[in-house]
């Protein structure tokens, strides 16, 4: 039998788990809430990944316990050396698979849009970060603490920006804009400012403020002023990160590829991209930008599967069976260890081995 093994691309508002084997077979994808070691600590966060684990074999038909060979985890949240270091920990105590690989995120997104195996990827998925890495391994990536160290992009931001610019358009600080018409029928709610009451009061978690991100960039795409601006800025924000990454890794003037991933830059913004793209150009034209064009999780799968030895073309199969894939289309929240196995075998994607 070939060896199994688990990627695992975990973003702020849901984790993507893929089972595969060594000969390329996807065997099951779940998917689970986000990882939040900052929030919930990161002994809920590493059972949590080994619940969703466990909840893949299930769904493959497989019993618990079956051994995985490696086991890759790129979460998000997990941005400095302890902290990788404490996840790894964790995850292998609880024997998710004999051999843990811990890295952030970006990286997951890096080793599904770089073959190269170096360059700069950027993540702008609920929140952002970008890391990278230079072709003789050396890395750089920040110290993604939020707003105490200057952090500001992804889904989220975005939708919290649209929601203050069209608060603020109500009482007279802003400027006009279509985003107090846009935004509250999100909830159901008759104004911009019933919508902050509810998520002062805790009615509405900050979190369920994402959903209003879609909204923002069809605003812009219409033409709303106010809009476009937190478009470009979120535009600004990610071209600097990539700046001062290609800077510090004295890189601005080698051909270097650029992945842009998560649901933000993934989603077909032209607007975003073609700023992002136009900022680039005049200011590192040796950069060279490209959207992920498969879900994160195929990078990390990969790398599970580069750590056991199995070639490029086994690596590329299952990087296709990925991006020919529908992911799993909600979230499956956290159940107790012993939940009904027929239960879980409901939640994911499935291919029987052969």
């Amino acid at each position: 039998m070939p060896d199994l093994v688990v990627g695992v691309d975990g973003g702020n508002s849901k984790t993507d788990l893929v089972l595969a084997d060594t000969e390329g077979r996807l065997l099951a994808w779940v998917r689970g809430d986000g990882t939040r070691p900052h929030r919930e600590g990161m002994q809920v966060t590493t059972e949590r990944l080994a619940h969703l684990g466990r909840r893949a074999l299930s769904t493959a038909g497989l019993q618990a316990g079956t051994p995985v060979a490696v086991g890759a985890y790129f979460l998000a949240n997990v941005d400095q050396r302890a902290q990788e270091r404490s996840a790894l920990s964790g995850l292998a105590q609880l024997g998710v698979a004999e051999r843990v690989l811990v890295h952030n995120d970006t990286l997951a997104v890096l080793q599904a849009g770089a073959p190269e195996g170096w360059g700069v990827a950027v993540v702008s998925g609920a929140g952002i970060n970008a890391a990278a890495v230079h072709p003789q391994g050396r890395s750089a990536r920040f110290l993604s603490l939020g707003d105490i160290t200057g952090d500001w992009g992804g889904g989220l931001a975005v939708a919290r920006a649209g929601l203050g610019a069209a608060v603020r358009a109500g009482d007279g600080r802003g400027p006009a804009t279509g985003l107090r018409r846009e935004l509250p029928g999100h909830f159901g709610l008759p104004s911009v400012e019933a919508v902050a009451l509810a998520v002062s009061k805790g009615e509405i978690p900050v979190v369920a403020l994402h959903g209003l991100a879609p909204l923002v960039f069809a605003t812009a795409a219409d033409g709303d002023a106010v809009a476009r601006g937190i478009v470009v800025r979120l535009g600004d924000e990610i071209v600097a990160m990539v700046i001062a990454l290609l800077r510090r890794l004295r890189l601005l003037r080698t051909p270097t590829p650029v992945v842009l991933g998560g649901g933000t830059l993934q989603n077909g913004q032209v607007m975003l991209h073609d700023h992002i793209r136009d900022r680039l150009a005049a200011e590192a034209p040796w950069a060279e930008s490209r959207v992920l064009d498969v879900p994160p999780v195929a990078g990390a799968v990969a790398a599970a599967l580069h750590a056991t030895g199995a070639p490029a073309d086994v690596r590329q199969r299952l990087r296709r069976t990925i991006a020919g894939m529908r992911p799993p289309s909600t979230v499956h929240h956290d159940a107790p260890a012993d939940a009904d196995a027929d239960a879980d075998r409901q939640v994911g994607h499935s291919r029987p081995i052969s």
